[in-house]
């Protein structure tokens, strides 16, 4: 069997494609034509600027929560400031999103800072499973940075990263170190490894079709005869 070419043939060449022609909601339908049917993230995910959006790979981060006390630990990392956020910061490579998960809403997990340092790095951005802070900041440097809400409340004495390059899930979906995410002031997809390329096949195929059917509807064409004529509506 004759397999296709290929579409891209690298990360650049992907981006680019999704940059110029794909949006969330296009490839999140046919996420669900192939059976990609719980793919988003919750819709409380927003990025902190709207005109940005989120596409890279995944960069996984474990947060946890601490209630510090003056007695012994078990754990020398509970006596670490932050525990391994800064490595976990400075481990990220161009392309990747820092994406953290694991602590509950009583403080911030991303802020200015670390978005500078993430920039200098050329990340593509940051999603975090809770709030974040800084956010004029975070607009003014124009980093991609998607969050459940805005805390100024600090991250200090309140939790830790505990590690990073893991896997997690946020609202039941897996991410993987590498998943491919992609998002908008829509939502957030998680495009799964294995689909990747069939995903971005036909999402493209989408989303030219859609332009031959909102010509012919703009020249007249009811939406019944357009959707059995295109089968896209």
């Amino acid at each position: 069997m004759t397999r296709s070419p290929r579409l891209y043939a690298d990360d650049s060449e992907m981006y680019r494609l999704f940059e110029e022609e794909l949006f969330v909601a296009v490839v999140g339908d046919v996420m669900d034509t192939i059976g990609l049917q719980h793919q988003f993230l919750p819709p409380v995910f927003r990025p902190v600027d709207e005109k940005t959006r989120l596409l890279g790979r995944a960069m996984p981060v474990l947060e946890t929560d601490i209630f510090p006390s003056d007695g012994p630990t078990q754990n020398p990392l509970m006596s670490k400031p932050f525990g391994l956020m800064f490595e976990a910061l400075d481990d990220l490579k161009p392309g990747e999103v820092y994406v953290a998960s694991g602590a509950s809403p009583r403080y911030a997990l991303w802020g200015e800072l670390m978005s500078t340092r993430a920039k200098i790095l050329g990340a593509h951005g940051a999603l975090v499973d809770g709030f974040a802070r800084d956010t004029d900041g975070i607009k003014a440097l124009g980093f991609p940075c998607f969050c459940t809400g805005f805390y100024a409340q600090d991250q200090g004495v309140r939790g830790k990263v505990v590690d990073y390059r893991c896997a997690l899930e946020i609202g039941g979906v897996r991410i993987e170190p590498g998943t491919l995410l992609f998002g908008d002031k829509e939502g957030v997809l998680v495009i799964p490894t294995e689909a990747e390329e069939e995903v971005v096949r036909l999402a493209l195929e989408k989303v030219r079709g859609e332009k031959l059917v909102a010509k012919a509807i703009r020249d007249g064409m009811s939406a019944v005869e357009a959707y059995k004529t295109f089968g896209i509506m």
